[in-house]
Order: C-alpha cells, then sequence, then structure tokens
C-alpha cells in the first residue's frame, strides 16, 4: 500500500465555512474510514479516478467525532485511527484533502434532503460522489446509495457506488479489523488493513525501572477505548522521519501493576524521548503478559523477546504505515 503517489498538498476544511479553491467542484468520497483500510481504498481509488475523468479535485467528507461515539458517548469505541492518524493516511492517497465534518446534534438532524441541498450542493458543489455500498447518511440514517443516485441525475452529479470489498475470500470492514486486534492477531489486522496498525502518542514520563534494569523504555498511555491485546509485540517507531525497531510490552505489567500502559524499549537507541510524539506501528505478536518469579526471570524474558522480535522483522524489512503530511 505504499505505491501510491501522494498529492503535493492536502488540505483539511472543516464543519460549514466556505470550501477552499483546491477542493470546489471536487469527487468527493463519503465515509468514517476509520483505518482507512483495504476496503476504504477501494472508494477512495474510485474517486480518484472518476475526478481524472472529470479533471476535478478528489477529496473525501468525513466525521468527527465518529457517529457510533456520538451516540453512545457511555461506550468507549475502540478506534483504529485517531482523527489526526485518519488524515495522515488519507493524505497518503493522492487525494487532494479532506472535508472534516463535525458530528453533533446539528448534523445528526439533517435530513437525507438537506445533507445533499446544504452540503454536497451548497457548500462544495460536487461533481461527483462515491461511497461503499452499504454507506447510509441523514437523519435515522435515511439516505441510502439509492437515494443519492437519484440526486445525482436531478442535481447533475455523478455516482459511483463501490460493491463491499473482499481481500482472499473476507469482506473487509472495520468490525472484524478490531476483533483481531482484541485478539492479538496482528497479521490479520495488517492483512485487512494493507499496511501495519500503529498507535500515535507522547513519551511521558515513567517509573525508570526499565531503564535500572537495562531496557529503558518510551512510555505511553493510549486511548481508554483502546482493546488491543495484552501482550508482547515487535513495533517499528517512527520519531519524525527516523524508523526505529524494537519490542513493546502492552497491558497492566503483572510484575509492577499499573493502568494499561504501552512501553516501547528500542533496539540500538540512546537519546531522551520525553515530549516526543511517535508513531508505533505493530508488526507481530510475540507473547502474552507474564508475571515472573523474580526480577532476574523478568530480564532473561526480555532479552529472549528481543531476539523474537528481529525474527520478525527479518520477514518485515520496510514494513510501516503510508503516512503524509496535512495543511491545518
Amino acid at each position: 500500500m505504499n505505491d501510491v503517489t501522494p498529492a503535493k498538498s492536502f488540505v483539511v476544511t472543516r464543519d460549514h465555512g466556505p470550501a477552499p479553491a483546491a477542493l470546489k467542484g471536487a469527487v468527493v468520497a463519503l465515509g468514517n474510514f476509520d483505518g482507512v483500510h483495504r476496503g476504504h481504498r477501494q472508494v477512495i481509488a474510485a474517486a480518484l479516478e472518476r475526478a481524472g475523468a472529470l479533471d476535478r479535485p478528489a477529496a473525501v467528507l468525513t466525521f468527527e467525532p465518529h457517529p457510533r461515539a456520538f451516540f453512545n458517548p457511555r461506550e468507549p469505541l475502540f478506534r483504529l485511527t485517531d482523527e489526526i492518524g485518519k488524515l495522515r493516511l488519507l493524505a497518503a492517497t493522492g487525494l487532494d484533502g479532506a472535508v472534516v465534518m463535525t458530528f453533533d446534534a446539528a448534523l445528526a438532524s439533517l435530513s437525507a434532503q438537506q445533507f445533499v441541498d446544504r452540503i454536497l450542493v451548497g457548500r462544495l458543489a460536487v461533481s461527483g460522489v462515491v461511497a461503499g455500498a452499504n454507506f447510509h447518511f441523514g437523519h435515522r440514517r435515511a439516505g441510502s446509495t439509492d437515494f443519492l443516485a437519484a440526486q445525482g441525475v436531478a442535481r447533475g452529479f455523478a455516482v459511483d457506488v463501490v460493491p463491499v470489498f473482499s481481500y482472499r475470500g473476507r469482506p473487509v470492514s472495520s468490525g472484524p479489523i478490531r476483533e483481531a486486534l482484541t485478539a492479538g492477531d496482528i497479521r490479520e489486522a495488517s492483512d485487512l488493513l494493507g499496511y501495519p496498525w500503529f498507535v500515535t502518542g507522547t513519551v511521558i514520563e515513567g517509573d525508570r525501572r526499565g531503564r535500572e534494569l537495562g531496557y529503558p523504555t518510551a512510555n505511553m498511555k493510549l486511548d481508554p477505548g483502546c482493546r488491543l491485546r495484552h501482550g508482547i509485540y515487535a513495533v517499528r517507531v517512527g520519531i519524525g522521519d527516523e524508523r526505529h525497531d524494537g519490542v513493546a510490552s502492552f497491558g497492566l505489567r503483572p510484575m509492577f501493576p499499573t493502568e494499561p500502559l504501552l512501553e516501547v524499549f528500542l533496539f540500538d537507541f540512546s537519546g531522551d524521548l520525553y515530549g516526543a510524539r511517535l508513531d508505533v506501528a505493530f508488526i507481530g505478536w510475540i507473547r502474552e503478559e507474564m508475571k515472573f518469579a523474580g526480577v532476574a526471570e523478568l530480564v532473561a524474558q526480555m532479552g529472549k523477546d528481543g531476539a523474537a522480535a528481529r525474527a520478525v522483522f527479518g520477514a518485515a524489512p520496510n514494513a510501516f504505515p503510508p503516512l503524509g503530511k496535512i495543511e491545518r
């Protein structure tokens, strides 16, 4: 999934202001795009193809927060990508930009007709719309792809509906990817995504116990909704444009109990990472969390984990998510 040429610039516009000139009259792909997985990329590819045929820009229209989080605020949603991560993935696809709509009570109350009239036609003056076959929109999800097609005929914009995409016989959607990550099945998640799943976070102060054990770690708190299986993983870490291999623990640390924490040890690295923003891509599963009889046994196992991680990287020497830069 790294062979797509990124657009020269990727413009992000929000809510109800005038559409920037770079996106006026665009062909717009509609969806939440959580994870920007292989299925989403089929929708994006169709938008790029239609935009090329019409000589118009191509963009996505997406929603933040995720509608499920709006309708069920007390139920934490395991998002595959946060907002910025999603936009960085979209920026690497060749699109010209994204329209990010705040999903709130006002947007949720718009009828399907109002959504078309006020946003697609009134604000964006779309030349085309692309959506997956299961996409619904408007109040009570009354708007369907059939409704979009009829509106396109009536209002003069092209409509393309992309069938559900299957990869190696498996329909691709965000749900099965979340299930794979919850099970610690990194290979399955990566296959369905088309790239290694990743998280981004800021390195926080820890108790420095890893440094005392000879394995200094960069510690990060993940979103409370994260349901990644607790365990030890081979990870590839992005620090700006640099890439470093390492091993990470995510969980409660049975030896030294804490709230869920991601601890990353980088091979052959020395430096202060406190306050740095890291992209941590999960390349392979190593083992479950364990409680050891003592520190010596723990340190010995950490050495074995490092060797296991290096073996994983031998089979995936350049694996990393395709991330572009966004203009905000």
